[in-house]
């Protein structure tokens, strides 16, 4: 089917009080992962490139996105299109021709001020093109290889009164918070302050998205949904999964050489923790 926006599936969820989920992809085979993950379970999804992936492959874009934009014309659930973690403006400036509906343009790493400045000139940008911009305020922290950051640290968690100056002063539609999560953790032991979810929510008038959710169980993740996260975005865990079943398969199989024979493991191990997460984000809000 036609490639759906991020905004109306992220409008969707919020409305419904619930959250889509977002898969950063990487190669051909996270992106067919994702799709058969979310077809499984018959559930909308988005395909994320983040500004990472793109440098990993050799700086082009095009190629990745184009495949994205081929597989999610065959799904059979809604996807969209999303440009993540954006800090190159040379880079924003390829989102709408490369077939992205939306971009998260990262400005976390600079002071406020300056954060401010560069997410509303990125925005002013995007909304021309008619992009859905996404913006992060707080440090939810571990992105690039960086420790991940203490939750309690000043500063990294989101300050409900900054965020409701930032979204206006901003213009985006939809603000990433720190909320006790962090980037890349590969084990599933995030605490999340439920407590603050509530009090952004009730504070601002765009989505809340998550950031760092491979490291937050299924409760806490079914939690944030509750509390008002519109949208949760997954990248680490889809990666641990893959690398895990072909680390085990070519253990079993050492004298396998063909690369469809193992990617085929990774890629179905993928499709499995893309459905389970979809699930987790509407299940049981308490612990198991």
């Amino acid at each position: 089917m036609p490639l759906l926006t991020t905004g109306e599936l992220v409008s969707r969820a919020a409305a419904a009080h619930s959250a889509v989920a977002a898969f950063n992809v990487i190669t051909l085979e996270h992106i067919e992962a994702v799709i058969a993950g979310a077809e499984s379970v018959s559930s909308p999804v988005i395909l994320q490139v983040s500004e990472n992936a793109v440098t990993f492959r050799y700086g082009r874009l095009l190629p990745l996105a184009r495949a994205a934009v081929a597989a999610a014309e065959h799904a059979d659930v809604p996807v969209a299109l999303h440009l993540d973690h954006v800090q190159s403006d040379d880079l924003l400036r390829q989102a709408a021709a490369a077939g992205f509906s939306s971009v998260m343009y990262d400005g976390s790493r600079l002071p406020y001020a300056e954060n401010l400045a560069a997410t509303r000139a990125a925005a002013d940008w995007a909304h021309d093109q008619g992009l859905w911009v996404e913006a992060e305020l707080g440090r939810v922290g571990g992105k690039n290889g960086e420790a991940a950051l203490n939750a309690h640290a000043p500063g990294a968690r989101t300050d409900p009164a900054e965020a409701r100056a930032f979204v206006a002063d901003s213009g985006v539609d939809a603000l990433a918070v720190a909320i006790g999560s962090s980037h890349a953790m590969t084990a599933r032991t995030a605490t999340l302050d439920h407590t603050l979810v509530k009090q952004l929510a009730d504070t601002l008038d765009v989505p809340l998205v998550l950031h760092g959710s491979s490291g937050v169980p299924d409760h806490e993740l079914a939690a944030a949904t509750a509390g008002g996260i519109a949208k949760v975005n997954v990248g680490t865990a889809l990666n641990i999964a893959m690398t895990g079943s072909i680390r085990e398969f070519l253990a079993a199989h050492p004298e396998a050489v063909d690369s469809r024979t193992y990617l085929s493991v990774g890629r179905e191990a993928m499709a499995r923790t893309v459905a389970h997460v979809i699930q987790a984000l509407d299940g049981p809000a308490t612990p198991a």
